[in-house]
């Protein structure tokens, strides 16, 4: 089916492939509730609220709504990055509109920091968020007050009581999966002693830890997340945005579906290690839409399988201790998930966008390949980036004959086009002189078989002299190689070529001398050394913390090399983050953080030519 046109405001993104996306059960779910008018007649009070405010506004034009809810304690990953193109793609696609909602239950973990990074990264991968464009991120906690008037109306109607016990005796009477929960001593109290201290509770007359409140459902329930479970405690804590107006905070499994039915969400869309909750979810919504609090019908929750990518660990905590061990350099070190480590290391949103529709969405754990996100950053790439030159592990070249065949002093201008596929963008110019630099792969004394660049001249095992090689120099002249001055060590310190004349690339004699080896290189003259970072993958292990393995003990000791490079003078104004194709070696990007135009040059490798891992 045609997806309809989005609704004024709706999350809007750049597709990266066509407009046919391919069918998935969340798709087929939304299209039947689409179908079927199952969410036609909600209406839309202009800000999340309850029934009445929502009665009170106009039909909703959202044909459905979505939302991307975050808690902001710590930075965004590669997993996150799958859930922000699925939400904000669905509402997209069904002319719908995407919430970005920090779930900011948990004053203790929560910071502003990770405010602003969650916020930067959604507008990043290319969505806009709450039906505008420059319309602010919902917070959990401005429902803060409606949480505690539902909480109040439980109590009321006997859904719900305030227990004394113990944490450690609350977890003893919960039973097991074997065995039924035992009542708590204070379930029985009566509507108005739970609300006279869950009122002292508010109120900061008791200690943190000492009271709970409590769900009243079933403790003999066989899913033991409907056996009571805790909906409000006590915390003592400065909140980032309500400050401290609060000493009771809701649990997140009581806090979320009010959010969502506040916000009017029509699928609710989270991993699968929600799908125990759903009942509680559903049990919720129910009592408070039945108390006229929430409208009809409400949020349905919906289940997909987690991102399991291989050589990747996507844990908070793991990641958390990677930084403040200080195995990586930071929340945004280029080996990290992090969406803002993927961005600093040359990932593009069009990149992830299409990994993530690549994928696919299902209901069953599997391990994504990590070489399936590499190709998709190739395959955005290719497209965009920029071609040039760069020598990773240089060596010098002279060319002895270059003032006879060329004239003293004389640099040779060539060119080469900016991208092979987008002749408007034009050329690209450098020069060639007597020196240039080469890599040092490219020389060998003894050359393996199949070997087709530089190597001398030689005596083979017949007593025959072979000569040097040929190859031709990429945009200019065809050399031969006459051999090379080595240094203490023995080893190659310059190799040594003669200039075959009239081979020039792009004149009538640049056929004259067929060669099989063409080398990049760039001139001694006009070379700009550059750091260059060459990032690994952080792990040696696909699954590195899989079945309760220590992930550090399978960290890639050579996950980075640095290594000072020479590169053509087109890279000296590149600009941080900008991405191109060092021809040969794979795509790499000027360093967002350390790279310095025309001052320090800076570029890391963000993903090779093709897929060498392990070969």
């Amino acid at each position: 089916m045609t997806p309809p046109n989005p609704a004024p405001g709706a999350a809007t993104a750049k597709p990266d492939a066509s407009d046919a996306k391919p069918s998935n059960f969340l798709r087929q779910i939304i299209e039947h509730d689409l179908a079927a008018g199952t969410y036609a007649q909600r209406r839309w009070g202009g800000s999340p609220g309850d029934a009445a405010h929502h009665a009170a506004g106009v039909p909703d034009q959202a044909k459905i709504r979505t939302r991307f809810p975050p808690e902001p304690n710590g930075y965004l990953h590669i997993g996150h990055a799958k859930s922000i193109c699925l939400n904000f793609g669905l509402a997209r696609d069904y002319g719908g509109v995407c919430h970005l909602r920090f779930d900011d239950t948990n004053p203790e973990k929560e910071d502003t920091e990770y405010v602003n990074s969650i916020i930067d990264a959604v507008k990043w991968l290319g969505f806009d968020w709450n039906g505008a464009p420059d319309a602010p991120p919902y917070q959990a906690s401005d429902y803060f007050g409606f949480m505690y008037r539902a909480a109040e109306h439980l109590i009321e109607t006997g859904h719900a009581y305030v227990d004394e016990q113990t944490a450690e005796q609350m977890r003893l009477s919960r039973g097991d999966f074997g065995k039924p929960g035992v009542d708590s001593p204070f379930r029985a109290r009566t509507p108005a002693e739970n609300l006279a201290r869950l009122r002292e509770m508010r109120d900061g007359l008791h200690e943190d830890g000492s009271m709970v409140l409590r769900a009243k459902i079933d403790m003999a329930h066989p899913n033991i997340n409907l056996r009571d479970p805790a909906i409000y405690r006590i915390r003592r804590a400065t909140h980032h945005n309500t400050g401290d107006t609060w000493c009771i905070y809701p649990m997140y499994t009581f806090a979320h579906p009010i959010e969502d039915a506040l916000e009017q969400i029509t699928h609710s869309i989270c991993t699968l290690e929600f799908e125990d909750q759903r009942p509680f979810y559903d049990w919720l919504l129910a009592q408070l839409c039945q108390g006229g609090l929430l409208g009809a019908p409400p949020p349905h929750q919906y289940e997909f399988a987690r991102l399991n990518l291989t050589y990747v660990i996507t844990s908070k905590r793991k990641l958390a201790q990677l930084v403040y061990d200080h195995k990586v350099s930071g929340w945004d070190d280029p080996r990290m998930p992090t969406i803002v480590g993927l961005r600093r290391r040359g990932y593009t949103a069009q990149s992830l966008q299409l990994f993530a529709e690549r994928i696919g969405v299902t209901k069953s754990d599997s391990w994504i390949d990590y070489a399936t996100l590499e190709g998709c950053l190739r395959e955005t790439l290719d497209h965009s980036a920029p071609r040039a030159m760069a020598v990773l592990d240089p060596i010098k070249l002279v060319l002895t004959n270059w003032d006879e065949v060329m004239g003293s002093g004389t640099l040779d201008d060539c060119s080469a086009p900016v991208h092979p596929h987008h002749p408007e963008l034009g050329q690209r110019h450098f020069k060639m002189g007597h020196e240039v630099w080469i890599e040092r792969s490219d020389y060998e004394e003894t050359p393996p078989k199949g070997f087709f660049r530089l190597f001398p001249p030689s005596i083979d095992a017949s007593g025959n002299a072979v000569l040097g090689s040929k190859v031709r120099l990429k945009y200019g002249h065809v050399i031969e190689c006459t051999g090379a001055i080595k240094d203490e060590a023995e080893n190659p310190s310059t190799v040594l070529a003669r200039l075959l004349p009239d081979t020039k690339s792009g004149t009538s004699g640049s056929d004259s001398v067929k060669v099989k080896g063409v080398i990049t290189w760039v001139g001694v003259n006009e070379a700009t050394p550059a750091e260059v970072r060459l990032y690994d993958r952080l792990f040696t292990d696909p699954q590195p913390d899989a079945g309760g393995k220590d992930f550090i003990e399978s960290l890639n000791p050579s996950s980075l090399k640095v290594v000072t490079a020479m590169v053509e003078p087109s890279l000296a104004s590149a600009q941080p983050d900008q991405k191109f194709q060092f021809e040969r070696h794979g795509y790499f990007v000027a360093d967002r953080v350390d790279h310095v135009p025309g001052q320090r040059a800076v570029f890391n490798l963000a993903v090779g030519l093709r897929d060498s891992w392990g070969k």
